[in-house]
């Protein structure tokens, strides 16, 4: 697992972004549905918390993680 100096940031336009859209946009998964089952599957975290909210809006600062990979979201 990356340290937290070293996950990457990932920018997002406004003030946040959807967990699932921000799976795909981070690269942490492939597609939509890819991110629905990792997020119905409890394999999402945020913040080192298990989130099953595709919707969660998520926030600057924020660190997503699914398996090993890891992405910030920022400005």
């Amino acid at each position: 697992m990356a340290a937290p100096d070293q996950v990457p940031n990932v920018p997002v336009g406004g003030d946040g972004i959807r967990l699932g859209q921000f799976l795909q946009l981070a690269g942490l998964v492939d597609s939509g549905g890819e991110a629905k089952e990792a997020i119905r599957s409890g394999t999402v975290r945020v913040n080192d918390e298990v989130d099953d909210r595709r919707g969660h809006q998520l926030q600057v600062g924020d660190v997503v993680r699914v398996g090993g990979r890891a992405a910030r979201v920022s400005a």
